[in-house]
C-alpha cells in the first residue's frame, strides 16, 4: 500500500508512504554518530549521500494493513560505535513515528551501507 489510514468518530486520516519515510528520515538524523541516509546505487554499490531534501530516499517504508516495517540506510561518522548508532535510530524513529505520528512500527531495521570521517567531503 501506498499510504497508512485510520479512521475516528470524525472521518479518515491517511499519511502518504512518502512522509512517514520523510518523518523517520529527519528523526534519524537527529541522531549522533549519523552522517546521514544513504541511497544505494545498486550497479556499483556505492553508498550515495543523500541532501535533506532527499531522505527519504534512504528509508524503505512497507505497509501491510496494520503493519508497518522500516528499513532505513544509513552512513555512519568512522570512530563511533556503529552499534550504539544503529540503536540510538531505531530508539528515535521508533518514538517520533509513535508520538508524532501515532504510527507503530512493526520493525524498524537499519542497513549501514558506508562509514565516513566527520567534516572529510561532507
Amino acid at each position: 500500500k501506498m499510504e497508512k489510514e485510520w479512521t475516528n468518530n470524525y472521518g479518515k486520516v491517511t499519511i502518504a508512504k512518502e512522509v512517514i519515510a520523510k518523518i523517520a528520515g529527519l528523526a534519524a538524523m537527529e541522531c549522533y554518530g549519523l552522517v546521514g541516509m544513504a541511497s544505494v546505487k545498486v550497479q556499483d554499490g556505492i553508498a550515495q549521500l543523500l541532501g535533506w531534501e532527499n531522505l527519504s530516499k534512504g528509508v524503505i517504508v512497507d505497509i501491510d494493513g496494520d503493519n508497518v516495517r522500516l528499513e532505513l540506510n544509513i552512513i555512519v561518522e568512522y570512530g563511533t560505535n556503529i552499534h550504539q548508532v544503529a540503536n540510538n535510530i531505531i530508539e528515535r524513529v521508533d518514538y517520533t513515528l509513535k508520538e508524532k505520528v501515532g504510527i507503530e512500527a512493526t520493525s524498524i531495521d537499519v542497513n549501514v551501507q558506508g562509514v565516513r570521517v566527520a567534516n572529510a567531503g561532507r
